[in-house]
């Protein structure tokens, strides 16, 4: 649990963790009047979406696919690519 909680610790000072709010929410919705998703796409939505309020376009994922249709809006980037 130590490894895990050290790797938390590091993760937070180098990455911004970007916060959940009602301005998400309401991208969110606007986002799903935009592009159709159903069931668990809900989940990849609402990145895109919390992304969108915090003025963040670069996604780094190995998801490519289903983050596709999110087009102009994200720019994704593939992991796995060496780049």
């Amino acid at each position: 649990m130590s490894a895990a909680l050290r790797d938390v610790d590091w993760f937070v000072s180098e990455f911004d963790i970007l916060e959940y709010g009602p301005h998400v929410t309401h991208l969110l919705a606007e986002l799903c009047r935009a592009v159709p998703v159903a069931g668990r796409q809900i989940h990849d939505a609402n990145i895109v979406a919390t992304m969108l309020a915090h003025a963040e376009q670069r996604l780094l994922t190995f998801d490519q696919d289903d983050f596709r249709r999110y087009g102009s809006r994200i720019s994704l980037i593939d992991p796995a690519r060496s780049d």
